[in-house]
């Protein structure tokens, strides 16, 4: 049995910024039923959110796309995987966050930053954050403006949201679906999956205030970072599904915790700002 509600949030993101997307039919992006997390971007945009909750679910897998706003085809890819999740939601509690980064996808021109122009990737709270994230931003992107970490880490209200959301979820893996590198990268304590479809692991190491350094370094939970080979063309229907199959394999054997063991993993402290 599924929790499905209806809200007019669905329609009003399919006709708004959610349109944009390559290779999503308004059926599809309908379909999704997504709905307000309550959360809202730097300029009042609703993060949405679906939640896919069988009775017998043994696992949490939450699936976050489109932090950075430019890249167009992960929200695609997530709202394809939200189908085939629906299809066949094989014993897992899935949470779909297609578009993390909704002010960034909706300017005229989507750029990687939010409206505030900070990098939500290197805005979650590392050790040692503010040495690190500057040193970094300064000696290793020479003050490149689309990784700007920002002033002090979550000091953003969507990588706030993400970081109370993985607090409150408690997911045993998060899947964080990015472009255009084309490459499966991955930080966290099981062995990762080799490949997905035609990406192959190539772990390209962590950065100061990244998720894949919070989550799965600091935290424990594994991060499957999904880099597809194009932020403005995404993959066939083909390989979205061969990606997927690739994944639910990978979490059948590597995954086999149960729901209650994720259920009692300790919340998160934000710290002081």
């Amino acid at each position: 049995m599924f929790f499905i509600a209806v809200s007019p949030y669905g329609a009003w993101g399919c006709t708004d910024i959610y349109a944009k997307l390559p290779a999503v039919s308004t059926a599809l992006c309908q379909a999704a039923q997504l709905q307000p997390s309550g959360a809202r971007s730097v300029q009042g945009r609703a993060i949405l959110v679906r939640d896919l909750a069988p009775a017998d679910a043994q696992r949490r897998v939450l699936v976050v796309a489109t932090m950075h706003g430019d890249e167009l085809t992960a929200a695609s890819v997530a709202l394809h995987w939200l189908q085939l999740a629906q299809a066949a939601p094989a014993q897992t509690h899935w949470r779909f966050i297609p578009v993390l980064n909704p002010d960034g996808l909706a300017r005229p021109k989507p750029w990687r930053m939010n409206a505030h122009g900070v990098d939500l990737n290197r805005n979650f709270p590392t050790p040692n954050w503010q040495r690190e994230t500057k040193v970094y931003w300064e000696q290793r992107t020479r003050k490149d403006p689309r990784r700007w970490p920002g002033p002090s880490p979550l000091s953003e209200p969507e990588a706030k949201y993400l970081f109370d959301e993985i607090g409150r979820f408690a997911p045993q893996l998060i899947v964080s679906i990015h472009a255009p590198y084309g490459v499966l990268d991955f930080d966290g304590p099981v062995l990762p999956p080799t490949r997905l479809g035609r990406l192959y692991l190539d772990q390209v190491g962590v950065f100061p205030g990244s998720l894949g350094n919070y989550s799965g370094l600091q935290r424990g939970i594994p991060v499957v970072t999904v880099e597809l080979p194009n932020a403005l063309r995404a993959p066939s229907s083909d390989e979205i599904a061969r990606m997927w199959r690739d994944l639910s394999l990978w979490m059948d054997k590597t995954l086999p915790l149960p729901l209650q063991q994720a259920q009692n993993a300790r919340a998160p402290t934000a710290p002081a700002q």
